[in-house]
């Protein structure tokens, strides 16, 4: 196959004009909403799951923590939908680009911090030096609390993109070794096609895992703050 390998990953176009962000804003209007009183079995159990996930990440937060749940419910369902999204055939998926990735981690790690550095001045502080810190040491050590805590949002954005682009090389590789091998050996394609049936699953719950990873980490550092 002469097809580029990352030819998945470039941002498609329009008439010349990026899709992207109407790529993005697709997932989220196809999650299914009730106008009636009584809610068939679909939505019930899509809002329960999302009050199980609320209920888990918000249980360790504070009332200024909580008022936080409503974003982060957002987040996670908008990473999940556009993580599945990739998985359709000729699709696109938005996560593994970098800079959306930073889009969002930057701007919610920003916003942690700057509420922990406003109500609690001192203990953000006292997170840049170790209690017991020798004192020749106290230079380096707050050059280096002050690096890890910058580095935060990098860390997300890159373990978002990394987990997602690999699974979808994997995909693409196995792929086209199935679909290369299947007009000379039949036995071999069967079990490299069920391979590929197998991982096919396993990304759709990496999806979903990245989507509660990155959504939780961000909740981590929101309670660090709180």
């Amino acid at each position: 196959m002469n097809e580029n390998l990352f030819a998945s990953f470039i941002t498609p176009t329009i008439l010349g004009l990026p899709a992207a962000v109407l790529i993005t804003l697709l997932p989220p209007l196809l999650i299914p909403t009730s106008k009636y009183l009584i809610n068939n079995r679909l939505i019930t159990t899509q809002q329960w799951l999302i009050q199980l996930t609320s209920k888990q990440m918000m249980t360790m937060h504070n009332t200024k923590g909580r008022s936080w749940s409503l974003m982060l419910m957002s987040l996670i369902i908008f990473i999940a939908t556009t993580n599945l999204l990739g998985l359709l055939p000729h699709s696109f998926t938005p996560t593994t680009q970098l800079s959306m990735n930073l889009a969002m981690a930057i701007p919610l790690w920003a916003g942690a911090v700057t509420t922990g550095f406003r109500s609690k001045t001192k203990n953000a502080l006292a997170h840049l030096l170790p209690q017991g810190t020798p004192t020749p040491l106290i230079p380096m050590l707050v050059i280096i609390e002050t690096i890890s805590l910058l580095i935060q949002p990098m860390a997300l954005a890159v373990r978002l993109t990394a987990n997602i682009t690999a699974g979808h090389l994997l995909m693409h590789l196995i792929g086209s070794a199935t679909l290369a091998m299947s007009t000379t050996n039949l036995p071999s394609t069967l079990i490299i096609f069920t391979v590929l049936i197998l991982l096919t699953v396993l990304e759709i719950a990496v999806a979903l895992i990245q989507a509660y990873v990155f959504t939780l980490l961000v909740s981590l550092y929101l309670h660090e703050n709180t």
